[in-house]
């Protein structure tokens, strides 16, 4: 046996000559393994410049350097890319989404508290966004949220002063201007914490909306996160 089962760690062999070589080799796959800190998980090309212990998931199509290794992580050490396959359930940080991901056997699902034997998956996630106020009586967000997502709340803070004829503003959507919140705040800090009494699903892909009491908006920037769920289907 030349390498440990899971992880696939080099194994130093009986009589063996310069083992810190093995050994060292195996430190640095422990490096990237282990809460494994993935830079992509949708990037066929290799970097051109990689720093030591960057760690990639390479997925179907790769080429050059990742040719022939679809579905691995690649770890770039001493020099040079060195390969690990994950098992189901392993988990990890995915720099592109922001998320942690979980490994269902063929892709990294972002935000899975459980899933299937065919991986469908619950989802937790959270969409955050900065919103630049823009003059009028009310502001509609350009990022939407996705149908089909079952939202607890938003949350948020005002990160430019609102600046306007206003006292104060509403946070809701089309059919409920103050859903998740009334009389905020137009300083820098101001908060809003609109959290539902009852987790409420959305069948269209939904913006939300920015109503201003007592007056009219000018500018100012406020930052929002929406905190959802999402369900998705079995694979086939």
């Amino acid at each position: 046996m030349d390498e440990t089962t899971i992880l696939q760690l080099p194994l130093v062999q009986a009589a063996q000559a310069q083992k810190h070589v093995t050994v060292n080799e195996g430190l640095r796959r422990l490096d990237g393994l282990v809460q494994p800190y993935l830079l992509s998980v949708s990037e066929a090309t290799p970097p051109v410049t990689a720093a030591e212990g960057d760690c990639h998931w390479v997925p179907a199509g790769a080429v050059n350097d990742w040719s022939g290794h679809p579905g691995e992580i690649a770890i770039f050490a001493n020099g040079g890319w060195t390969f690990a396959t994950p098992r189901r359930g392993w988990r990890g940080w995915s720099v592109e989404q922001q998320a942690e991901v979980i490994f269902d056997g063929t892709t990294w699902q972002a935000g899975a508290l459980a899933f299937s034997p065919h991986s469908a998956a619950m989802q937790i996630r959270v969409m955050e966004f900065d919103h630049t106020i823009v003059w009028g009586s009310t502001n509609v967000t350009s990022v939407q949220v996705p149908s089909h997502a079952i939202i607890f709340g938003v949350t948020g803070r005002v990160t430019e002063k609102i600046k306007g004829t206003l006292t104060s503003w509403r946070l809701g959507t089309a059919t409920d201007d103050s859903r998740y919140g009334s009389g905020l705040g137009t300083e820098v800090g101001s908060f809003v914490k609109g959290v539902l009494g009852v987790p409420t699903a959305i069948y269209a892909d939904e913006p939300l909306l920015l109503t201003a009491v007592g007056g009219s908006f000018l500018s100012g920037s406020v930052r929002l996160a929406v905190h959802y769920a999402e369900l998705t289907l079995p694979t086939l």
